[in-house]
């Protein structure tokens, strides 16, 4: 520990453990990497309780999943309970509104001071995306925790009108940390509500200049979109310190934003759950003082994160070594592949000596450009050789190209002006079933209808199309293979194959010519499709109200299923028949709005068997079934529902008092700002080791924007 950092510790001084995207439960079921999450926050809890911080504050996904399993929730909650409960007093006090701080939750104060609870090191967090609030109840993993009285949970905000962020407010003997929290809200919204000025950060009248004012956020950083982040700019100018949760890279060392005059420090995630760049390097948690309006930030790394080597290869790079017109090139590629692997690996070997707390088997990426004309080799057989040796076996290697780009002289001028064009006129005129219609008229002869109109498909494609009716172009086919086996029934056609289309063609055609009837035929259809929606969606709506009621269970079976005499496995409900006679094919699943005795005698009684019934197969059976066939029950449908030390670096920072000319007549309370221009404020860095990563502000203080995660 370096001297500055202990001549910040005293009775003034806060000593916060930060981090960020803990991820508890990532990749838990895997049987290398499943406890990866757990040990690693075991350590960061172990380094709070070592350093005695007087509070951990964690940066939003704490949990890596919405709903986390048990077995992640145990864990969670027997380590907080292992390292925050205990007799060790807490030092300071909280000043404002708890039950505005933490107005959703039943138990509205610090879970300090409850009187049912020993808590030595309390944990402030924010909610992050993945485990942000769900539901009619708006309730997430965190709030479990905070009603158990192991997390205050703060930061909360479910108005989409407009946002207050109202600071928890704690004071350390001189030392007075105004700490604002804002949880996940989906970055598009949230930039919107900035530049529509819906968001207000609420400042204490008294004494605003003596607040160290530090703002906890979990949000896209890295330009993704548009909109699709949060500007470090929208945020307020009298905020010291940003610590910004949801970007997995490293970059814990405070960097001063120019313009708004505050520092950012992106603590980054504690346990890979990418395999990209970010996630490689070295994992830290932070270690903060503050004292008054001095920060100091200690980099901690983490001992027990799993190590992770990435390398990027393009193989057009290597002239020498792989031609694409040799035919044993993609050998020769695999086995450089291989060479590179194993020695990413033995790295990774090397590393880990002396540190028995790391686990055994390293992540290992290598991506592979092979544009060029190059071939991949297979990458399960690949991955089969280091089983034993690397975490993530399957996800070693990775294969990618960029689009070749033609050379400028290749390119051929068009002249636009030549080119046939389409009315506006036409564009607007032009049909889905014209479209149809012209695609089967210009069709090879195999894929020609034979016993469908053009213009039958194209009202059904355009219902499909138009108005979302899934069902059209079924019900439409099925119509009108049920009105050709009553035609040739009618006729007493020889079973023979060319007999049957010949006279399937002559219908065809007469169908196609007498278009009134085609157009009631497809009018049928689309009746019967809206019907067979709308009855789904009713037993749909029945079976939520439902749930709890028993029925008598019926086999799964989707063809003539039987009701068991004694009850079956499962929830079959026999929807096919809810609230309906069995023997009644007019009020069937389908809807088809017409009764058994609407129905011809050659006709559609003996639907059901021939549900998949070709053309000469349903002729072929017609002549042995009998009439009495075609009043046999309806289907029974069921259906389930289902510390090494030297790596420790310190930035600090002392901020000058700014002007403050506004009255100081309430204790506690708040104000908005009524601009954010302030007068330029002078900051010193003060740099206690010579760490090879550490910076100077003096040097570059621009923060590089990277790619996240």
């Amino acid at each position: 520990m370096s001297s500055s950092g202990n001549s910040l510790d005293d009775e003034d001084t806060f000593k916060i453990l930060v981090a960020t995207d803990v991820h508890l439960g990532y990749m838990e079921k895997d049987a290398v990497r499943g406890n990866d999450s757990f040990v690693t926050f075991d350590e960061i809890m172990k380094l709070a309780k070592d350093n005695e911080v007087d509070f951990v504050l964690l940066g939003g996904d704490l949990f890596h999943d919405n709903k986390p399993s048990r077995k992640t929730l145990h864990s969670c909650m027997e380590l907080l309970r292992k390292y925050c409960m205990g007799d060790r007093p807490v030092q300071y006090e909280v000043l404002s509104d708890q039950s505005v701080n933490f107005s959703y939750s039943k138990f509205p104060w610090v879970n300090y001071q409850d009187d049912n609870l020993n808590i030595s090191i309390p944990v402030f967090s924010v909610h992050g995306n993945h485990d942000d609030p769900t539901g009619a109840d708006g309730l997430c993993a965190l709030d479990l925790l905070s009603c158990a009285g192991l997390v205050n949970h703060f930061g909360r905000s479910t108005s989409v009108e407009k946002i207050d962020i109202s600071p928890v407010l704690l004071q350390k003997g001189r030392t007075k940390i105004a700490m604002y929290g804002l949880g996940s809200i989906p970055d598009e919204r949230l930039y919107r509500m900035f530049v529509n000025k819906q968001v207000t950060m609420l400042r204490p009248r008294e004494d605003e200049s003596s607040w160290f004012n530090l703002f906890v956020i979990h949000q896209n950083r890295s330009k993704h979109g548009a909109t699709n982040y949060i500007p470090e700019q929208f945020l307020d100018d009298f905020l010291d310190l940003v610590i910004w949760g949801h970007e997995h890279e490293c970059k814990i060392a405070p960097v001063r934003n120019e313009q708004q005059l505050f520092y950012v420090s992106q603590p980054g995630s504690s346990v890979a759950t990418s395999l990209s760049p970010g996630e490689a390097i070295k994992k830290h948690v932070g270690l903060l003082r503050i004292k008054q309006k001095k920060m100091n930030m200690q980099k901690l790394p983490l001992q027990t994160v799993r190590q992770f080597f990435i390398e990027d290869v393009v193989l057009a790079d290597f002239p020498d070594l792989f031609n694409p017109d040799h035919p044993k090139v993609t050998q020769d590629i695999e086995n450089f592949c291989i060479e590179k692997v194993e020695a990413m690996l033995d790295l990774a070997e090397r590393e880990r000596l002396g540190n028995s707390r790391m686990p055994e088997k390293p992540l290992i990426r290598l991506r592979v450009d092979y544009t060029g004309g190059f071939e991949p080799f297979n990458a399960l057989r690949f991955s089969q050789k280091f089983v034993d040796k690397a975490a993530n076996p399957k996800d070693i290697i990775h294969f990618f190209r960029h689009k070749e780009q033609k050379d400028k002289k290749d390119i051929v001028a068009i002249n636009f002006g030549k080119l046939d064009r389409k009315s506006s006129s036409e564009i607007a005129t032009l049909r889905v079933e014209d479209l149809v219609k012209q695609y089967f008229q210009t069709a090879e002869k195999n894929v020609q209808l034979s016993l469908l109109t053009e213009r039958g498909m194209g009202e059904a494609v355009q219902e499909f199309v138009d108005k979302e009716e899934k069902d059209a172009i079924e019900e439409l086919v099925k119509f009108q293979l049920e009105k050709t086996q009553r035609f040739l029934k009618e006729r007493n056609i020889d079973a023979e194959e060319e007999k049957i289309d010949e006279e399937v063609r002559k219908f065809r055609e007469t169908r196609r010519e007498n278009t009134n009837e085609e157009d009631e035929e497809v009018r049928e259809a689309m009746n019967r499709a809206r019907a067979h929606r709308s009855q789904v969606e009713d037993i749909n709506m029945s079976d939520g109200d439902d749930m709890g009621m028993s029925r008598p269970s019926m086999d799964d079976s989707d063809e003539d299923s039987v009701p068991a005499p004694t009850r079956g496995r499962g929830r079959g409900r026999a929807r096919g028949g809810r609230g309906q006679s069995t023997t009644t094919r007019g009020t069937s699943r389908r809807g088809r709005g017409s009764t058994s005795s609407d129905v011809p005698a050659s006709g559609r009684g003996s639907k059901a068997p021939s549900k998949n019934m070709s053309i000469v197969d349903a002729f072929k059976s017609s002549s042995s079934r009998q009439t009495s066939s075609r009043n046999v029950s309806a289907k029974n449908y069921s259906e389930e529902i289902e510390d090494n030390d030297s790596d420790l670096e310190e930035v600090s920072f002392t901020s000058s008092a700014r002007v403050d000319k506004r009255s100081s007549n309430v204790s506690s309370s708040y104000s908005r700002p009524s601009s954010q221009s302030l007068a330029p404020r002078g900051t010193v860095f003060v740099d206690d080791d010579d760490d090879e990563d550490e910076f100077d502000p003096f040097k570059n203080a621009a923060s590089s924007r990277r790619n996240r995660r």
